[in-house]
C-alpha cells in the first residue's frame, strides 16, 4: 500500500503519522524541502502541484491513495484536475469543501438548518470574536471587547466585504467530532476534547471527551445533519462549544483534520486514513467495532527554549523543523519532535496514553517535569490551563 501525501505541514504531519500507523509506504510532495512532516515519510519529492503538476504526474500514478493536506485554493484545483484526468484516488471533494472553507457559508448553512451557533453580531453584545471567512483553525482570530475596537480596525478587517465574520464570544469547553460519508451514508467516530492556548490555537486534544450519552447523541445527529447537507463523500470535522448543555457549532471542515485522527487512533484503535481509504476505492464504509474499551488519550504541543519549557498552540508544530518519531520520550508513550541535542530551540508533540484519565493526566505532568529537570528549565505559567 503506497499513500502520496500533498502538503507536509500540520495536517501533513497529521496524514504521515496515521500512515505510518497504518504500515504504508509514503511519499511526501511539498514545494518546501524542509517541512516537518519530511522526517516521518520514506520518500520526499520536492515540487509545487500548482506549476510542476505535468511533473508530478507519473510521480502519483502507483498511488493507492492520494491525500491533500494543504488549503490552498490553486492547488487543491491542480489536484483535482490531474486526478480527474488521470483517474487517480484522490481523497477529496471539492463541493463539500467549498462550502465548509468559508465560514460565511458555513455560518448560512447553519442558520438554514435551524442549528445552534453563535449569534452574529450586532445582533450579540460585546465581546466579539472577529476572524476570516476563508481560514480554517485559529489563523487571524482575535478577540474584541469594546465598540471602540471594532470600529478602530483597519479597512483590510472591512466586515462589509464579506472576507471577515464577526459574532458572540462564547465560553465553555470545546469538543470536535469527524463524520465520514459516502453515497449518502454516514458514520461518525470518537468525540474529543480541543484544548485552545490564548490565540485561541489548540494546544491539546484530550480523549476520550466523557461527554454524556445524550450530549453524544446529539453531537453524532448533527454531525450526520451536516455531512448530509453538505453530501459529503470523505470526512468532516464538526467543532463545537458547549454553553449551558447546549452544543453550539463554531466551524465545519471537509478535510482531513489534525490532532484529533491521531487522539482518536489512540483512544480507540480506528485509523480514520484506513476508513478513507476504504471510501475511495471501495465506495463503502467499513463496520467498525463499538464495543471495544477506550484509552484515555492526551496529545498535546511543547516548545522548549534555552531556558524554558511550555504548552502551546499547534503553529509551532507547523513552523518545525522536520520531524522525527521518538517512542518513549522522556516518558512519553510517543512523541513528533525535532529534538536535537546540539539545539536548545525544540518543539514535540506528545502522545500519552493509559487506561484512566487520571492516569493520562498524571503521567502528562511526570513528562514535563522530566523534561524540565532533564534541562533545567522554568515552565511557563499557562494563561488558559484546561486540563491542568
Amino acid at each position: 500500500m503506497r499513500v502520496a501525501i500533498i502538503g507536509g505541514r500540520l495536517q501533513g504531519v497529521e496524514a504521515a503519522y496515521l500512515s505510518r500507523q497504518a504500515g504504508w509506504q509514503v511519499l511526501l510532495i511539498d514545494r518546501d524541502p524542509d517541512v516537518p512532516a519530511r522526517g516521518l515519510v520514506h520518500s520526499f519529492i520536492q515540487a509545487d502541484v500548482i506549476t510542476d503538476a505535468p511533473d508530478i504526474s507519473d510521480l502519483l500514478a502507483d498511488a493507492d491513495l492520494i491525500i491533500p493536506a494543504l488549503e490552498n485554493h490553486k492547488a487543491l484545483e491542480s489536484l483535482k484536475d490531474l486526478a480527474k484526468k488521470k483517474h487517480y484516488p484522490l481523497a477529496y471533494d471539492d463541493a463539500a469543501y467549498a462550502i465548509t472553507s468559508s465560514k460565511k457559508r458555513s455560518d448560512s448553512l447553519f442558520k438554514e438548518m435551524g442549528l445552534p451557533a453563535p449569534r452574529p453580531w450586532p445582533e450579540c453584545g460585546f465581546p466579539v470574536i472577529l476572524k476570516p471567512s476563508g481560514s480554517s483553525g485559529s489563523q487571524g482570530i482575535q478577540r474584541i471587547d469594546t465598540p471602540e475596537e471594532l470600529t478602530g480596525l483597519g479597512p483590510e478587517k472591512n466586515l462589509q466585504n464579506g472576507n471577515w465574520i464577526c459574532q458572540e464570544f462564547l465560553e465553555g469547553p470545546s469538543y470536535s467530532l469527524e463524520v465520514l460519508g459516502v453515497d449518502r451514508r454516514y458514520l461518525s467516530l470518537q468525540p474529543t476534547i480541543i484544548e485552545i492556548d490564548t490565540e485561541f490555537d489548540c494546544k491539546r486534544v484530550v480523549a476520550p471527551a466523557g461527554l454524556s450519552k445524550a450530549l453524544e447523541q446529539k453531537f453524532d445527529e448533527i454531525a450526520v445533519a451536516l455531512a448530509k447537507a453538505v453530501n459529503l463523500n470523505g470526512i468532516m470535522d464538526i467543532e463545537v462549544i458547549l454553553q449551558n448543555d447546549e452544543l453550539k457549532i463554531l466551524e465545519i471542515d471537509a478535510r482531513l483534520p489534525s490532532q484529533t485522527p491521531t487522539a482518536v487512533l489512540k483512544s480507540t484503535g480506528i485509523n480514520m486514513l484506513e476508513l478513507l481509504h476504504s471510501i475511495f476505492h471501495t465506495g463503502k464504509i467499513p463496520v467498525i467495532p463499538t464495543n471495544r474499551e477506550q484509552e484515555a488519550v492526551v496529545y498535546e504541543h511543547i516548545q522548549v527554549g534555552p531556558d524554558t519549557l511550555e504548552v502551546t498552540g499547534e503553529h509551532i508544530i507547523s513552523e518545525a523543523r522536520p520531524l522525527r518519531y521518538r517512542r518513549n520520550f522522556f516518558g512519553a508513550d510517543e512523541a513528533l519532535t525535532d529534538f536535537d541535542t546540539a539545539n536548545r530551540n525544540w518543539v514535540a508533540t506528545l502522545i500519552l496514553s493509559a487506561k484512566t484519565k487520571e492516569e493520562v493526566v498524571r503521567k502528562h505532568f511526570r513528562v514535563l517535569d522530566t523534561i524540565r529537570s532533564t534541562f533545567d528549565l522554568r515552565v511557563l505559567p499557562d494563561s488558559n490551563p484546561g486540563m491542568e
